[in-house]
């Protein structure tokens, strides 16, 4: 995004916060989705949802293993594991 969007919102009874109809939408928000609130040095806060959190954090690491599938090794491990069990 390469300008900043500003939505007005208002804190409700008991302290909670409802995101308006047009930032839900616009951040793809449903009822129960969990959401990971960051706190800055200066009291500012970020809202992310998990589901984002976990898109952009996904391939982080897989510079450490180029050209390895580490999903496929673990299940062809399990898959080895399973078979030594039924040969006993």
């Amino acid at each position: 995004m390469s300008h900043i969007e500003c939505y007005m919102t208002a804190l409700g009874e008991r302290g909670r916060l409802v995101l308006p109809a047009r930032l839900r939408q616009r951040l793809g928000l449903r009822p129960g989705d969990r959401l990971i609130i960051t706190v800055d040095a200066e009291g500012g806060f970020r809202v992310v949802s998990a589901r984002a959190q976990a898109q952009q954090l996904r391939g982080l690491y897989r510079d450490l293993a180029p050209g390895r599938s580490l999903a496929d090794e673990l299940i062809a491990e399990r898959r080895e594991e399973a078979r030594r069990e039924d040969a006993h």
